[in-house]
């Protein structure tokens, strides 16, 4: 009895530990977050903290595991449709809101994943839905798919609900209208990836780089799409690196923020640190990053990301921090040498001491690179464009040496990114056709799906 006693103690205390261990990580990076903190927040003495884990980085990923075994387990027990996979995935990340936001940042470390088992375990997560659509093409109950493509579309799908859940605060009855909404799409998804006629055969035309691409092209020719990459954008040195090189060698530690909008902003940033030898302190800088495929290139370089705005644009930037006092705060913005000026210049008028320097310039492709997307584009016979920034569209008229840009493209479709990229093409008298209400690759895919199947509907 008595032995049953002390193990339940221990058990508490260890609890303590955990949920006050996962508040701190969810809330900050894990480089910020202190043992003397979660011994402060747990109520505990800090050398009672190492009487259960060794270093927090042992007590970082045994909350990973933990949380991650207890929800595999769950949705094994529960596994018997797509239904009770994301009503269950849905509900226990919810409940576990701290453990879903250090999931997402784990996330975003991609390939950097600094633990061999939870790679492991976030395959096994993934393995169900598999599992569960490779039963329902045995039985027939399922078209011929792609399950992996499905499965990370199902999960992307719940996280996403869950993100939205918890940034609105939604109380139980729109959490409920919220799983209803999330299971509805997830069987539209279903249905219409086992069919593959929602962009069958639809011929799109991707103007980036080649790289850049490549996801997008995938996510499309697995909805049915004939895809032609037409890269209209090279990545050079800027003409000038003094601006840059005296903002990092005088004195970057005395900004206060740092602020990247692309993965180019990011890899060029540190390219041109490590060519001069310098290695940024990030200890007083807080760095945010626009969108969450900048926050993995920041991970991907080592560099903590602090904020990743809502919404994934420049606006979204200056939403989140006029939440603070901006007076005397200075702000560095490596960008590129053709970048907009609304972001400085609302930071600015914010009170900001903004600062800006190229890192990287926008150019046309190689002529070999062009020559061969001409001759692919050639007989291709495209029904939608799609245009991701400003420089992709000028570059595109540049090389198809296009005078009159409302004539050429008035039989197509166009989809833009953003509203930057849809002004800048309406400002040449250009429709655009369709836009996401999320500025992402999988919010302009998503929407170009609504909007055909749309068209269709209205046959």
């Amino acid at each position: 009895m008595i032995f049953e006693e002390m193990t339940d103690k221990k058990q508490i205390k260890k609890n303590k530990i955990i949920d006050a261990a996962s508040m701190l990580f969810a809330q900050k990076n894990y480089h910020e977050v202190m043992m003397d903190d979660v011994a402060r927040i747990a109520s505990l003495a800090k050398g009672t903290l190492y009487n259960y884990f060794k270093s927090k980085e042992e007590l970082y990923y045994s909350i990973m595991r933990i949380r991650m075994a207890e929800l595999i387990e769950l949705l094994k027990v529960n596994n018997n449709s797509l239904h009770d996979f994301t009503e269950n995935l849905f509900s226990y990340m919810k409940k576990n809101e701290d453990f879903f936001l250090m999931y997402q940042k784990e996330k975003l470390k991609a390939d950097n994943f600094l633990c061999n088992q939870l790679k492991d375990l976030s395959s096994e997560l993934k393995k169900i839905p598999q599992e569960i659509l490779l039963k329902g093409k045995e039985e027939n109950k399922i078209k011929d798919l792609d399950e992996d493509f499905v499965a990370d579309v199902i999960i992307g799908t719940v996280f996403s609900s869950v993100k939205r859940s918890i940034e609105k605060k939604q109380s139980s009855s729109e959490t409920i209208c919220e799983v209803d909404k999330l299971n509805e799409f997830i069987n539209s998804a279903v249905e219409k990836s086992s069919s593959n006629q929602h962009l069958k055969d639809l011929k799109v035309v991707i103007t980036r780089t080649a790289e850049q691409s490549n996801d997008a092209a995938r996510m499309l020719r697995n909805l049915g799409a004939d895809v032609l990459v037409f890269p209209v954008l090279a990545i050079v040195p800027p003409d000038d690196w003094s601006g840059f090189d005296e903002v990092v060698q005088n004195g970057l530690s005395s900004y206060d923020y740092v602020i990247f909008s692309s993965t180019h902003s990011v890899s060029k940033f540190s390219e041109r640190c490590q060519e001069l030898n310098i290695l940024p302190d990030y200890d007083n800088l807080k760095v945010i990053a626009i969108g969450n495929k900048t926050a993995a290139q920041c991970e991907k370089e080592n560099i903590p990301v602090h904020l990743i705005p809502q919404k994934f644009s420049g606006n979204g930037v200056v939403e989140e921090l006029l939440k603070y006092d901006l007076s005397n705060k200075k702000v560095f913005i490596p960008r590129s040498a053709i970048g907009r000026e609304e972001l400085p210049e609302s930071l600015a008028k914010s009170g900001a001491i903004v600062k800006t320097a190229s890192v990287y310039n926008i150019s046309t492709p190689p002529q070999e690179i062009i020559e061969c997307g001409l001759n692919k584009l050639n007989g291709f016979n495209p029904e939608l464009f799609i245009f991701t920034s400003p420089s992709t569209f000028e570059n595109y008229l540049k090389i198809m040496q296009i005078e009159e840009p409302a004539k050429y493209f008035s039989k197509y479709t166009v989809a833009a990114l953003g509203p930057t990229t849809k002004a800048s093409i309406i400002q040449k008298g250009v429709d655009v056709n369709i836009m996401p209400d999320e500025y992402t690759m999988e919010g302009l895919i998503n929407a170009i799906i609504k909007y055909y199947k749309n068209k269709m509907e209205s046959f």
